[in-house]
């Protein structure tokens, strides 16, 4: 099931929309640099940045994924693929940094016989019945 381990690219389609709160002192520095133009947009300029840090912590987060042995990118369970796992009597520990993906033709009933747990520390896309059913095995 490794050949459906894909790196994700930036693109907006994949990504996910937060909201952060800022002082008005770092919001309007923020527009200045944007008036400037240092950066397109307050976005652009927020992306920057955390982009920048995320780097500066690079090697803490590169170390963090090997211990917690985490698959980085975007990651697909497909309808076969629990049905082969259910097939060898065996139950998935799913642990993606990135994005993991449930295939909607999963049911419940063949999620619960074959995800013992699911930790995604970025987004889980599945249906809402799924995520309900799973709930207590989402950490």
């Amino acid at each position: 099931m490794a050949d459906n381990v894909y790196k994700l690219r930036d693109k907006n389609s994949e990504s996910e929309k937060i909201t952060i709160n800022l002082g008005y002192v770092d919001l309007g520095r923020i527009d200045l640099l944007v008036q400037e133009g240092f950066y397109s947009n307050r976005s652009d300029f927020i992306r920057t940045a955390i982009r920048n840090q995320l780097a500066s912590e690079g090697e803490a987060v590169k170390q963090s994924i090997i211990k917690q042995t985490l698959e980085l990118g975007l990651r697909d369970y497909s309808k076969a693929d629990l049905e082969a796992v259910k097939a060898a009597g065996e139950k998935l520990e799913i642990k993606v940094l990135g994005l993991a993906r449930i295939a909607p033709d999963v049911t419940p009933e063949l999620a619960l016989a074959t995800i013992e747990s699911i930790t995604v520390l970025g987004a889980l896309q599945a249906s809402a019945e799924l995520k309900s059913t799973l709930a207590e095995r989402i950490r």
